[in-house]
């Protein structure tokens, strides 16, 4: 068959075939997926706008936004998710090659002793003695299998939702990322802060036994009050250590999530004057159900990865079908190098073969209920990680707006401390209270201040934790 007469075919197959296999039609609709609102957003002051991707820039500390900005830089979870999204995308572009033709270039020199007697005589052109005889040939070869049912259609669509997966895999690492930092920011300024605290109510505790000791020197206070005070400076000074070691954890946390080896950090992190954890803005933009699943990377990756198994059942179906491949050769072939690209020496050849196994006892059948089972499996998959982000964000809300709540008492509690002791230092001047009452009121102000420091940077906390639920952290810059 001569190639100009198999073309008209290959053609018409190719123009004529069909994708088999059920048509991805985007993810099933998941119950509480399309509220327009969240159930437990009522305790949050909330604000009309978009969330903001780069939703650590509300807290409105540089030293946060470089931090974040380091670990992206730097972390090996972001360079590892980096590498898996440019190998996808590598077995997509393989993926795509299948449709065309695989094409291959030869040469050969062939020396043979036998090849004169073989052809009744005489000497070859390019041969020396004893009948030897050389052969050279040039050719160009080319394979294509006429994609007529699909399959390899199909295999670029799962390919290409793996590929898009991956990039939503590289969003949830960024996602992920940001918070951790964050979260580790916080309880390094917050442990130092409330180590500073607590220095600060040590000593005033000390003072307290030094007034006491001479209190019970002058026989108006007793050994038990002593001893009571006492007790309280040792509790107090117990809690030094636990916080000093939290200050060296969250040094070396932040020094990894940056790609730094632990104690990096320190000489820029841990210095004796720290700043206060920032505080979340007073009203927030979290947006609706709908937008927060169409942008959590988490949810993106489900529902990929249901696409990619959609295809792979199409692949397994066009399996059962017959294959058509078309095989073809042209070159050049002689016994002399000067002939070799004369006309009568060139050649070619075309193979059309048709490939079919129709009974494979039931082997592709298997295979094809393996595709579906593995379908039925991701879709599975997405509706539980959609009920997990609805409930992530249902009680990352409900946390903080419990948590501002109680911040709002610890403030109150705060300020009643503290005019606890403007009062008390009034009744000193006025002669109707003693030093000991004014450091003792000195002592509860610095609790109450420790407590609400403890509460705001939770509140800080917990709304990072709102805004990794609600899928921030990341853009598609």
């Amino acid at each position: 068959m001569r190639a100009i007469g198999f073309a008209p075919v290959a053609a018409a197959l190719l123009l004529g075939g069909c994708t088999v296999g059920p048509s991805y039609r985007g993810p099933p609709t998941q119950a509480g997926a399309t509220n327009t609102a969240f159930v437990r957003a009522g305790g949050v002051p909330t604000r009309a706008a978009p969330p903001v991707a780069r939703w650590w820039t509300t807290l409105q500390d540089p030293e946060l936004d470089r931090l974040v900005a380091l670990a992206v830089a730097g972390s090996p979870d972001v360079q590892e998710a980096e590498a898996r999204l440019r190998s996808s995308r590598a077995v997509l572009a393989q993926q795509a090659a299948g449709l065309l033709p695989t094409t291959g270039f030869s040469g050969a020199y062939v020396r043979t002793r036998n090849l004169t007697s073989l052809l009744g005589g005489g000497s070859g052109s390019g041969g020396g003695g004893g009948g030897g005889m050389n052969l050279y040939a040039l050719g160009l070869d080319a394979s294509w299998e006429a994609d007529i049912f699909g399959g390899q259609r199909r295999a670029i669509e799962g390919a290409r939702a793996a590929a898009q997966g991956s990039q939503a895999s590289l969003a949830d690492v960024l996602v992920s990322l940001s918070a951790e930092v964050a979260q580790a920011y916080v309880g390094l300024r917050d442990a130092q802060q409330r180590l500073a605290l607590t220095q600060r109510d040590l000593d005033a505790e000390s003072r307290l036994v030094d007034l006491y000791n001479l209190r019970r020197r002058a026989g108006t206070a007793s050994d038990l009050d002593l001893e009571r005070i006492a007790n309280q400076v040792d509790t107090t000074r117990a809690t030094l250590a636990p916080l000093r070691a939290e200050v060296d954890v969250q040094l070396d946390r932040l020094s990894v999530l940056a790609g730094r080896p632990p104690g990096a950090l320190d000489g820029e992190l841990g210095s004796a004057a720290p700043g206060a954890p920032p505080a979340p803005p007073a009203q927030v933009a979290i947006g609706d159900p709908v937008a927060m699943l169409r942008r959590r990377p988490d949810i993106v990756v489900a529902e990929r990865r249901l696409a990619q198994q959609t295809a792979a059942i199409g692949q397994a179906v066009a399996a059962q079908f017959p294959q058509v491949r078309l095989l073809g050769e042209v070159g050049f072939a002689s016994l002399s190098p000067g002939t070799l690209f004369n006309g009568n020496n060139f050649s070619y050849i075309v193979a059309p073969i048709l490939q079919w196994t129709p009974w494979d006892f039931g082997r592709n059948r298997a295979r094809i209920a393996q595709a579906r089972a593995g379908r039925d499996e991701a879709e599975a998959q997405y509706r539980a990680a959609v009920l997990a982000a609805l409930q992530d964000a249902e009680s990352s809300l409900a946390q903080y707006g419990e948590a501002r709540n109680a911040v709002l008492d610890l403030a109150r509690t705060r300020d009643s401390a503290e005019r606890v002791y403007t009062m008390t230092q009034l009744r000193l001047r006025g002669g109707t209270a003693d030093t000991t009452d004014v450091l003792d009121a000195d002592t509860r102000r610095i609790q109450a201040e420790l407590s609400y420091e403890q509460g705001l940077a939770q509140l800080t906390q917990y709304y990072v934790t709102l805004q990794k639920s609600l899928g921030l952290g990341w853009s598609a810059d």
